[in-house]
């Protein structure tokens, strides 16, 4: 086994992976940015080195740096965790050039696997199942129009080199074809590259169901599968293992198919194979098909080590130090149901919109698991994703185990900056999904019911209220005036609107709250908090002038003093703004041009994610204000149209 290992990710990843090593008695070496120098990772590794600027391309992208600080540190290998360099074949080469053991499959391996048309006809040969399609060579228009006329419409687009949905596009008929084949190749040629694309039957009604694999190089046992379906644009939200409606007969047939492809490409270590299953006439065995392998640990992981009760962290350190398969696939078993949610940093009424700032409080339920790689206090940069924690829960059946997600969305605390929360409590609970009747559209067809922000009731006012005060954690300071109960007014904001509370004292502990349209409540406490007739249940977290209320969702209001409102100077119209801080990529905007509302003017780059700035009317560009490649604050001021005559 390993004396030292160096971890060449950051976040909860690598807060995840030094967690097992430490318990192996293996020192830990981890590698930070500018960005980062007191990030969570940081403080629990043995030791750490700086390897550059808060850009990924600057530090956790360069591959020599990483090399040499494992050389100097003494590390005997390198664990890649997931993204970054985890699927570069040419690191792994790098990395096993250097003398030292790369954590994870042959770079042989990962190129097997790196190219969707190649690999697909690698699982041909292997006798996986692929979607019907082509994903030759020959990418001339008319020849793939006519190979899509012959798979039979609807069908999809995709890019060979993609991934999180970039160069894909659905065709319903075949006059769409050709416009659609142009914009897939134009957006794979920005991301990746790569203008090739391969084009498969669209399924109906699917199902993204993976199996987790790890092989030793020659042989490779299967650790069941996991669910992924509800999805965002192509990105997992909630997971789940073992998937619902699983038959013990395409259990079988979707884990050999793994295995074959597993073994197919020589795998070692922990990976992925994905599936996309037709769930239109139910789970069977001829509907399942080959969609792409992650030769890397998952985000995901932590479900299948709860059904399995395996460590697939100490897994992947045994194998790459020689050991054999832990166990063989007779020793594997299910056990419960489990899943896991991704909770964010990000605004989801505004088009989930990542946002950044500091984690004032955060306070996660002591009967779930929190992978997380921020502490309170930490902030959410706009470098990387914006990741706050994985939820993962345990139960013994699917519905036992869902209460326990609801219930763990419910007693997460998080204060400072808007998180998905809500939006996850609202899909845990969705009908369909808790019948386990789902498939990757659903969220988009109930987009418009899972993304309202919460709005707090009177009950949550008159706590934020008795917060703003001082009142809640300390409500023996009420006092008494000489003549009559001691009454005060406060002023909240939330959701921008102004609310005017005014809080009595009835007496020791014991308080009317007044609100807007006449409401009010009484709200006492005798050991525990009453607001009339309802025990309070809920928690509150104050920082500076914000409060926040957690009971069932987390309602932030912020304290306000009507007699210093700044005066909004903005007010301007005619700004193009950074919704967030990110790296200006693009401006398609010059001044004098003339531009249509709906035009693309300027595209940001924030937390791995591209958001395009429209016009928000016709006029002219009357000057730019920045240039590609410029680091810009939220609210920097991009581009300005002319002002509209009156």
């Amino acid at each position: 086994m390993f004396n030292t290992i160096l971890i060449a990710n950051r976040g909860e990843i690598a807060v995840r992976v030094m967690q097992t090593a430490q318990k192996m008695g293996i020192t830990c070496v981890a590698v930070y940015s500018d960005a980062d120098a007191s990030a969570k990772h940081v403080e629990m590794a043995d030791k750490a080195v700086h390897i550059g600027g808060p850009a990924p391309a600057d530090s956790y992208l360069k591959g020599d740096v990483i090399i040499q600080a494992a050389l100097d540190s003494g590390a005997q290998a390198i664990h890649p965790g997931y993204g970054f360099l985890s699927e570069n074949p040419d690191f792994v080469d790098a990395v096993q050039k250097a003398g030292l053991t790369f954590i994870g499959p042959s770079g042989d391996a990962i190129r097997a696997m790196g190219l969707k048309d190649a690999a697909k006809v690698l699982m041909e040969k292997a006798g996986v199942p692929v979607v019907p399609g082509y994903h030759g060579a020959n990418q001339g228009d008319a020849f793939l129009a006519e190979q899509a006329d012959n798979i039979t419409y609807p069908v999809l687009i995709k890019a060979v080199a993609g991934g999180g949905g970039k160069g894909m596009r659905l065709v319903e008929t075949p006059d769409t074809f050709d416009e659609a084949l142009q914009s897939a190749r134009g957006e794979a040629a920005t991301a990746f590259g790569n203008t090739d694309v391969l084009v498969e039957k669209y399924v109906s009604k699917p199902r993204h169901i993976e199996i987790q694999v790890f092989g030793d190089g020659t042989n490779a046992v299967h650790l069941f599968e996991r669910d992924c379906s509800l999805q965002r644009r192509h990105q997992k939200v909630i997971e789940e293992a073992p998937a619902p409606g699983m038959t013990a007969e395409m259990r079988e047939a979707m884990g050999q198919a793994g295995v074959c492809a597993a073994e197919a490409i020589g795998y070692s270590g922990a990976g992925t194979v994905e599936f996309i299953v037709d769930a239109s006439d139910g789970l069977r065995t001829d509907r399942f098909w080959f969609m792409e392998m992650n030769t890397r640990l998952q985000v995901e992981h932590p479900v299948t080590e709860a059904i399995t009760g395996v460590d697939l962290v100490e897994w992947q350190l045994r194998v790459a130090a020689g050991e054999p398969l832990p166990r063989q696939q007779h020793d594997l078993h299910i056990t419960g149901h489990a899943f896991e949610a991704r909770l964010y940093a990000e605004d989801v009424p505004k088009g989930f919109l990542p946002a950044t700032g500091t984690l004032t409080h955060l306070n996660f339920p002591k009967d779930a698991r929190a992978d997380s790689g921020v502490r309170q206090g930490d902030s959410i940069s706009p470098w990387y994703d914006p990741m706050i924690a994985k939820l993962v829960v345990h139960g013994t059946t699917r519905g036992a185990a869902l209460n326990q997600l609801e219930r763990a969305l419910r007693h997460t605390d998080v204060g400072g900056l808007t998180t998905n929360i809500s939006f996850l409590s609202a899909l845990a609970s969705q009908p369909d999904f808790v019948a386990g009747d789902m498939d990757t559209g659903l969220i988009a067809r109930h987009i418009d019911t899972l993304t309202p922000a919460p709005v707090a009731c009177t009950k949550a006012r008159s706590i934020a209220a008795l917060a703003a005060l001082g009142l809640w954690n300390n409500p023996n300071v009420s006092g008494f005036t000489l003549w009559q109960p001691l009454t005060r007014d406060v002023t909240l904001t939330h959701h921008d609107e102004d609310i005017i509370v005014r809080v009595s004292t009835n007496g020791p502990q014991d308080f009317t709250v007044v609100l807007p349209q006449a409401s009010h409540h009484v709200v006492r406490r005798d050991g525990v908090w009453w607001c009339d007739a309802t025990r309070i249940l809920a928690r509150v977290a104050v920082s500076g002038d914000e409060i926040t209320v957690f009971w069932g969702n987390g309602y932030r209001f912020t304290r306000h003093d009507p007699l210093q409102r700044e005066t909004d100077g903005t007010g301007d119209g005619n700004l193009i703004q950074a919704p967030m801080p990110g790296l200006v990529k693009l401006i398609n905007a010059t001044p004098g041009q003339s531009v249509t509302s709906g035009d693309r003017l300027a595209v940001l780059e924030a937390m791995k994610m591209e958001h395009s700035l429209l016009a928000a009317r016709d006029g002219v560009v009357a000057e730019v204000l920045v240039k590609a490649g410029d680091q810009v604050e939220a609210g920097a001021a991009l581009v300005r149209l002319q002002a509209e005559e009156t």
